[in-house]
Formats: C-alpha cells, structure tokens, sequence
C-alpha cells in the first residue's frame, strides 16, 4: 500500500502552488515533507486526501485516489484547528470515529485510553473550546488517529505544544508507526524530523529540491559541520583553507567544512595554542542542508 504522487501541479490563479512534484512513499515508512511557508506543503496533503483537485498529474494510495470508499484507511490532523468549539470531547471524537466505521464502543474505549495516555482524562466531557490550545492539538491528534488508519498524514503536528507534550506525542507518532502505519508530516521543526523520519523531501517553490533517504542525503551533502571549545580565540579560523563559515557560540564556534580532511589540518593548526577541551565532527542537520539548497534559513 504505496502512497505514489506522480508529475502533480496545482496551479491557484496565476500562482503554481505545486509543481511538478514526484514522491513515492512506501508503506509503513515515516516520511518528513518540509518547506517554508507557502512552499506547498498543505496543498500537497488536501490533494493526496481528494479534498482539492491536481490541476495534472495523479495520486494514488494502494493503486487509487483517496476517496469516500476508503477514507476510513486515512487520519488527518490539519495544520489548523478543525473541531467544533461547541460541543464536548467524547461527543465530537467518536462521532468522527463511527463516521471511519468505529463501533461506538469501541471507540468509546480507544478514546479513554488515549486520554490518559495524554494525562488528561478530565477532559472527556469538557466542550473544545474551553481546553488550551495546546490540548485541543491533542483531542484532534486522538481524532485523527482513534480509528487506527492505515496512512496518516500530520500537518505540523507540534503546534502549539510544550516541550513535554511534543515528547508525549513523538512517542505517540513512534507507536503508531512501528504497528505499520505510513506516516508523513511536515514540521517547521527540522530536528523532530530528524529524529522521527527514515526518509525526507524538501519542497521549495512547490518543488522538489532534496529528496531521499535522511542518511543518504547528509552524507551526499559533503560538508561537516566541526565543534570546537578552547580557551583561546577561534575566530580567525574563518580564513582558514576549506572552512566555508564560522558560527560563533558561547561556549566556542562552529565551523562548517568542506570535507572531514579539513578537520585534521585545522586540528593540526590550534593543537600547539592552548587547551582545547571539545573537538567534534558532526554531519550537517537538515536546516544546513535547507539553507545550501534554498538560501534561507528554514525558520
């Protein structure tokens, strides 16, 4: 059960949204769908959902679009808030739930565990609108997902939400997908994809300009990203051959590399001047890779 885009543009006006954009994800596989604002992320997902239409191209889940007959295989958690304020917890999650063929029982029981889960059991039969913003993320997270989907799509799941809480639902994320759900998501923050995903594609534009396997694409990137702490000056290392930029700290500087080779001339270099208490190689993080391909720092 492949979710497959293939050749897909979205023109909205004069402006193209999406273009021309190709991605295979297979199945069970967590997958990072990043960009900026306006880079076409959303759009993406209302199409693979069917609730907008490619102006060309296709998208298929399991060989056919995503529709009415097999929407109860696909959880949605929109970017925006989508319940309603009025009516209370239990009433609106289960209601959408039998709507994805739950038995009301069933979905009763699903929907105490995951509210414990979450630590806030209290808020069963409280309305939508009186819980903070960061627990209404958690009701349309358990929305999304009560009715165990077979492809679930998160757009910008973390808004919103604490340090604590971001954690409480990456192990919630990391649990439905070692059951075998395929899960893409898109997050303006790159380190949880990094830490979440097998596999990544960067859009900017609304194309394509990184895509591959998260391991892959670091190392085909090329530059290292170096650590040092020392009790000396580091600062006129930006002149040093085959360092591409310096990133001060305050605890030492970062320098960006070109390759691992730079590392030993540069150790070689500082060793004589003093104490150096770190020294570390590190490979690029996908905003440096953001930044290289599109020139901008991703937040």
């Amino acid at each position: 059960m492949t979710l497959r885009i293939e050749k897909v543009t979205k023109r909205l006006g004069e402006s193209v949204a999406v273009d021309n954009l190709s991605l295979t994800i297979p199945e069970k596989s967590m997958f990072g769908f990043l960009g900026a604002n306006g880079a076409g992320k959303t759009t993406t997902f209302r199409m693979v959902l069917g609730l907008i239409n490619a102006s060309s191209g296709s998208i298929t889940w399991n060989g056919k679009p995503i529709g009415y007959h097999n929407s109860h295989e696909v959880g949605y958690l929109p970017e925006e808030r989508g319940l309603y304020p009025k009516m209370k917890v239990k009433d609106q999650v289960v209601y959408l739930a039998r709507l994805r063929g739950m038995e009301k029982k069933k979905a009763e029981q699903e929907l105490i565990y995951w509210l414990e889960r979450f630590n806030v059991p209290e808020y069963e039969n409280k309305r939508v609108e009186e819980l903070s913003k960061g627990n209404q993320q958690k009701i349309q997270f358990i929305a999304a997902i009560l009715h165990k989907p077979s492809l679930l799509i998160l757009d910008e799941p973390f808004s919103g939400l604490d340090p604590l809480n971001v954690e409480l639902l990456k192990d919630a994320v990391r649990d439905i997908h070692k059951k075998g759900t395929t899960t893409v998501f898109s997050s303006h923050r790159m380190e949880h994809v990094e830490e979440l995903c097998e596999s990544v594609c960067i859009v900017h534009k609304g194309s394509p300009v990184v895509h591959g396997g998260i391991r892959e694409i670091k190392r085909s990137f090329g530059k290292k990203n170096l650590l040092i702490n020392a009790e000396f000056d580091l600062t006129y290392l930006k002149g040093f051959p085959g360092v591409v930029k310096v990133k001060e700290r305050m605890d030492g500087v970062t320098l960006q590399i070109e390759n691992e080779g730079v590392s030993q001339e540069i150790l070689k270099e500082i060793n004589a001047k003093g104490f150096i208490r770190q020294f570390s190689l590190e490979e690029p993080s996908l905003n440096d890779i953001f930044i290289e391909k599109v020139g901008a720092s991703f937040e």
